[in-house]
């Protein structure tokens, strides 16, 4: 379970060093094969593949003639990048996937139990504010009534 947030450096090569707490699981989870890809959101998320596949083909088993799942199809599916975590800890980030979510030096890393969200700087302080003005005050979402914290 991948859980909390890290604000990390991208080097000049797009290479992102993932957070050793995470790493090992991260590996394991997936044999060492890991996809990247970009989220409608403007952040990317980073799957251990066996996690990734079922979600690909839901998403592909979706109505190609439909313009809004023909769009997701092309932002998740269609910038799905495998690759790995090297020996030094890093993944590499393609240039592509880099401008989707308006990478530059700084990320966040957000843990969402199955994945991981990548965030630029401003992108996870935008919506991070966001996320706390719309639940200011306002009833839980569905599903989160019987939650105590």
């Amino acid at each position: 379970m991948f859980q909390g947030a890290a604000q990390l450096s991208l080097d000049a090569k797009g290479r992102l060093a993932i957070p050793a707490r995470h790493r090992d699981a991260l590996q394991s989870a997936g044999d060492g094969r890991l996809v990247l890809t970009a989220h409608p959101h403007r952040c990317l998320l980073l799957y251990p593949e066996p996690d990734w596949a079922p979600i690909r083909d839901r998403i592909l088993a979706a109505p190609s003639f439909d313009p809004r799942s023909a769009a997701l199809k092309r932002i998740l599916v269609g910038n799905a990048r495998e690759g790995e975590i090297d020996a030094a800890g890093r993944i590499l980030i393609a240039p592509e996937l880099r401008d989707a979510a308006a990478l530059d030096k700084q990320a966040w890393l957000v843990g969402m139990g199955s994945h991981f969200e990548i965030w630029s700087d401003a992108g996870w302080r935008r919506q991070h504010e966001t996320a706390f003005e719309a639940l200011a005050g306002a009833a839980p979402p569905p599903g989160f009534e019987g939650i105590s914290l």
